[in-house]
């Protein structure tokens, strides 16, 4: 049996204009550019909005809506003297809105407006309208105080020159030491030698012989040298007899680093490739260590020695300095600021800090805690093998590349790139500085380097802040690792 018949819909016909015209419609809206486009802003609605965004921010600050508009004087000489006798000077700005609207409810003062608001008075003032137009948008900026930089500016110092080049040496020289009569000085060559210097004429003095290695660092106190080098021996020299009285054994590696405890005379530290800072005592006679300051994962490339805690400081290739407590002989502060190696430290003289170099940058720690104070405002982008601090306050930073830069240590403010120049003979890419240190008056500089040379460097003369000024900007922020 069939089932009831379903009525079929009728479809109207439509013509292919219209369907053409649909089509179109769709893809319009599809692909139309305008989509991206905001609508037309409502004058009302922004000029509500700014309303309220300045009552928020600068709502302590005096409308000017609680003052009635004066009338304007047809005589000018009658009120303009009652103007200067009974209303005090308003040396307010206004910023008058595009629309020159005469609606001035909505008025903000900054700064001095005469009235009692309670305002010092020192700043300049400002009227700035809320209402605008769609064309123009004021910001908030124009009326916002400008606070000066916190950062302190630099100290001016004269440029350095090298002013003399001594020769002879046989490989790289590697260290330096003063004495403290400030009449000579030592350097540590890899030909295995020691040299004594004069300081005023830079004429060989004494030539000291003994290790079978490169000599990485040298120590000066009263009449006796320290040294050591790649041979694991450290070794004490009488200068006067200019032979060596005790051989200090224990190091399972090469001894980069060596330094004398300031107050403590006969306390001796070294820190070598073997990852430990051991601490001798000169006076015993069997040349044993007394304690083993262990802790690092890398060679311990630089020591830093102060008569109160942390009275031992490190620094490691495996990026990290370790402030120590001598006396129970463990770990104050590890810090962790560095992302590189640290081969260079330096304490300055008179301040309670110390800076430590690395190829990612230069940073300063105050003592005894060792909190991070800031970054050197410009990175050397180099192997940073030395680096020597004098009372004036400037910086001298060697790197492998042979570039020699002097900062000033308040500011970190970079005021002298150099680069040093290679003697006759040598190859450019022999360039290097390995170590640098001011004398004990902080007047001359001593870098010694790769191309088997000892430079002398100085302050020029003839330097004034007119000839050689310094361009200085302080940064935005401050970097706190």
């Amino acid at each position: 049996m069939q089932g009831p018949m379903v009525a079929m819909e009728v479809v109207e016909p439509q013509s292919l204009k219209e369907l053409s015209f649909e089509s179109l419609k769709r893809a319009r809206d599809l692909f139309s550019p305008l989509h991206a486009r905001f609508p037309a802003p409502d004058p009302d609605s922004k000029k509500t909005r700014m309303s309220q965004k300045f009552n928020a921010e600068y709502g302590g600050i005096k409308s000017t809506s609680s003052h009635q508009p004066q009338p304007h004087a047809k005589s000018g000489g009658k009120d303009q003297a009652q103007q200067g006798s009974g209303s005090p000077s308003n040396n307010a700005l206004a910023l008058p809105s595009p629309e020159n609207s005469k609606d001035q409810t909505d008025l903000i003062v900054v700064g001095p407006t005469g009235v009692d608001g309670g305002l010092s008075g020192k700043s300049s003032a400002m009227i700035v309208s809320a209402s605008g137009s769609s064309e123009k948008n004021f910001s908030t900026s124009a009326i916002m105080e400008r606070i000066p930089s916190r950062w302190p500016r630099p100290v001016w110092h004269a440029p350095w020159r090298n002013y003399r080049v001594i020769s002879g040496h046989l490989g790289w020289v590697r260290s330096i030491a003063f004495d403290p009569t400030n009449t000579w000085f030592f350097t540590g060559s890899a030909d295995r030698t020691i040299k004594m210097w004069d300081v005023e004429t830079g004429r060989l003095k004494l030539t000291l012989t003994g290790h079978i290695e490169q000599v990485r660092c040298l120590a000066v106190r009263d009449k006796y040298m320290f040294s050591a080098g790649d041979d694991k021996q450290v070794k004490c020299w009488d200068v006067e007899q200019n032979k060596v009285i005790r051989s200090f054994d224990g190091h399972l590696s090469g001894v980069y680093c060596l330094a004398l405890h300031p107050t403590i005379d006969h306390v001796l530290l070294t820190g070598g490739r073997d990852s430990v800072c051991r601490v001798w005592d000169v006076r015993c006679k069997d040349n044993k260590q007394i304690d083993a300051l262990s802790g690092h994962k890398n060679t311990v490339c630089s020591i830093l020695t102060r008569p109160t805690d942390p009275q031992v400081i490190t620094g490691s290739h495996d990026t990290t300095i370790k402030l120590w407590d001598l006396r129970k002989v463990k770990t104050m502060e590890n810090l962790t600021y560095h992302k590189k190696s640290v081969r260079a430290m330096a304490l300055h003289p008179i301040e309670n800090c110390f800076a430590s170099a690395s190829t990612d940058n230069i940073k300063k720690f105050n003592l005894p805690k060792g909190e991070f104070m800031h970054n050197m405002l410009s990175q050397q982008k180099t192997i940073i093998n030395a680096m020597a601090i004098n009372e004036d306050g400037v910086t001298a930073t060697g790197g492998d590349n042979g570039s020699l830069w002097f900062w000033d240590w308040k500011s970190g403010h970079n005021f002298q790139q150099s680069q040093t120049i290679v003697q006759p003979g040598s190859l450019d890419s022999e360039a290097g500085i390995y170590a640098c240190s001011f004398d004990v008056n902080g007047t001359k500089l001593v870098t010694c380097e790769a191309d088997k040379t000892i430079k002398m460097w100085k302050e020029d003369e003839n330097a004034t802040p007119e000839t050689h000024p310094f361009h200085f900007r302080p940064p935005r922020d401050i970097r706190r690792f």
